[in-house]
């Protein structure tokens, strides 16, 4: 190899690169970032050339000094961690969500007809009422403990132990998908059936307006982030069965990175969730009002949602992590 040839067609590059280096990443813009990762990755690669081909030790020394700088200023370029929340909010999450959307929808209808159905069978079968509390403790269920779980504590001792039991109902309904979704199945359906069975015991005394008046304003965002939960769970158990068109280990890491990124924001929908239901559902008098700040939280998830999912998997982004470099991008 001509090393003053290589040289000479090289040597901007490599005095670019270490204009670059001296800069250091913090003051570069991202272009320059750009252009500072692909300059180290050739320069990386014309030190292995000029070992190989003609171990000139000058040259060697110069270029490896430049490399290992180069290396520094690029491992220093990370981006801030506030641009990795904001990737989150705006394209993981809502990315890994909505390609679940139809394993979301699919238990968001099934689970609210098995609610429906429990809830129509105990209200208008007093046996089956009998079988599970006495006439007085329906009683007092109905006229006083249904609306009394709201206000009996501290509003927010009380939002912060709702929040934790519907996070672990979340975690317990997503995590346990990995056994083929059975788990899932009986997490959802232990939910829906405390849920029918509250609704018809309500309805059977005349108290329906009572229940969906506490129920709706955090039920409907808390259901919602379960049945996303149970999705990922569900989809997650599919996945071992069918894997697709992808080697099985693959799509159970894929689909495994997805249950985590829906799992971390099902964490802060479920603090909204828990925050209304200490808040405003048993301390707001007026049942409209009640009704809908639960509807304009419903209402934003769900747009939210729609909006930078769906914007996200057309621009080709399935929001997962491992796909986001650990430094800064090579150029085109």
């Amino acid at each position: 190899m001509d090393v003053d040839a290589f040289v000479a067609a090289h040597n901007a590059e490599w005095r670019r690169l270490e204009q670059l280096v001296n800069r250091g990443s913090r003051k570069l813009s991202g272009a320059e970032i750009d252009e500072l990762v692909e300059l180290y990755q050739r320069a990386a690669t014309h030190l292995s050339v000029v070992r190989s081909s003609s171990p000139e030790p000058a040259l060697v020394g110069r270029l490896s000094s430049l490399v290992a700088r180069g290396r520094a200023a690029v491992t220093g370029a990370h981006a801030p961690m506030w641009r990795d929340v904001a990737r989150f909010l705006t394209v993981s999450f809502p990315a890994t969500a909505y390609r679940v959307r139809w394993w979301w929808l699919g238990a968001a209808v099934i689970s609210n007809i098995v609610s429906v159905v429990i809830a129509i069978w105990v209200a208008r079968n007093p046996d089956v009422q009998a079988s599970l509390l006495s006439p007085a403790q329906i009683r007092e269920l109905v006229d006083h403990d249904f609306a009394n779980y709201y206000t009996d504590h501290a509003a927010g001792a009380f939002a912060f132990h709702v929040w934790v039991n519907n996070v672990w109902v979340s975690a317990q309904a997503l995590i346990f998908g990995i056994l083929l979704g059975i788990p899932t199945i009986f997490a959802l359906w232990a939910n829906q059936l405390n849920l029918g069975v509250s609704a018809g015991l309500m309805f059977a005394h005349g108290k329906g307006a009572i229940f969906f008046g506490l129920i709706l304003p955090h039920g409907m965002l808390e259901l919602t982030a379960v049945y996303l939960a149970a999705a990922a769970g569900l989809r997650l158990g599919w996945t071992i069965i069918d894997p697709g068109h992808r080697r099985r280990s693959h799509a159970l890491a894929e689909e495994g990175r997805a249950a985590t990124s829906i799992a971390v924001g099902l964490i802060i929908v479920l603090a909204v969730s828990g925050a209304i239901e200490g808040f405003v559902t048993g301390h707001v008098n007026t049942t409209w009002l009640r009704i809908a700040i639960g509807v304009v939280a419903e209402a934003a998830f769900l747009t939210y949602v729609i909006v930078f999912g769906r914007r996200a998997t057309r621009e080709g982004d399935i929001g997962d992590m491992e796909a986001v470099p650990d430094a800064a991008p090579v150029a085109a």
